[in-house]
């Protein structure tokens, strides 16, 4: 006697799958739709008991502080040198012309930059230019609009100077670094650390007693004279404003 067919019921392990699958896909749905914002805030919820107690809250604030300190010593930097500038532009009104630095070469730093003024404002190769302390260097070319500027630390450059104190005349060239050479016509310029260094009146390039710089250190053997380190007034790695002084 046979018996009769009957479809295998489904087994209870699979029934309670189904469910489980269902709300899977629909979590992952709800995921992908929010952008991850559930996850985020089931996250924050997690996290609550492990949020900084009192020792972290303090290092927080004293962070904080460490950061308001910066802001506040940045900004009397920046109200120091706006000083500067502005006491540059009303001693030189009328006989300089103020311009912007408007671009400096990563390789070149110690050698040239370009400011915002040329030709049309009056600017000619050959002019001074100053900044906040002193002489910062020369106009090497002009645009209509703009000036390429060759620095005193730039070592193609060569300006007659001379010591405040002691009137012994020099050549300083530049080192491609932040501190130019002096190098002394005499055997014996009786210079030493902390002399002023300004243009000569011998020179034929710029305007004589300019200040320039501050000697740092004398070698005096050197030969065939001695040679002095000089620490430029004018800030050359950082500034960002220049006057070029006319006839």
């Amino acid at each position: 006697m046979s018996v009769p067919w009957r479809r295998a019921p489904f087994s209870r392990g699979r029934r309670r799958r189904w469910p489980l699958l269902l709300t899977l896909i629909l979590l992952l749905l709800i995921v992908r739709l929010s952008k991850g914002a559930l996850l985020n805030d089931a996250y924050a919820l997690l996290s609550l008991p492990f949020w900084p107690g009192p020792a972290q809250s303090e290092w927080l604030r004293s962070a904080r502080s460490v950061e308001d300190q910066a802001r506040l010593q940045a900004l009397a930097s920046d109200n120091d040198r706006l000083r500067q500038l502005l006491a540059l532009q009303r001693s030189n009104a009328d006989k300089a012309v103020s311009a912007p630095v408007i671009s400096r070469q990563s390789g070149g730093w110690w050698q040239q930059l370009v400011i915002g003024k040329g030709a049309l404002a009056g600017v000619r190769a050959g002019q001074p230019v100053v900044g906040p302390g002193g002489l910062i260097g020369l106009v090497a070319s002009v645009t209509p609009a703009t000036a390429t500027i060759t620095l005193l630390t730039d070592p193609s450059s060569r300006v007659g100077v001379w010591v405040n104190r002691s009137r012994n005349q020099g050549l300083l060239s530049g080192s491609g670094s932040a501190r130019p050479l002096l190098r002394f016509l005499d055997k014996d310029p009786e210079a030493r650390p902390g002399d002023l260094v300004v243009t000569s009146p011998a020179s034929t390039l710029v305007p004589p007693n300019l200040p320039v710089g501050v000697i740092q250190a004398v070698d005096a053997n050197a030969d065939p004279a001695p040679v002095a380190v000089v620490q430029l007034i004018a800030p050359v790695q950082a500034i960002d404003w220049v006057q070029v002084l006319r006839p």
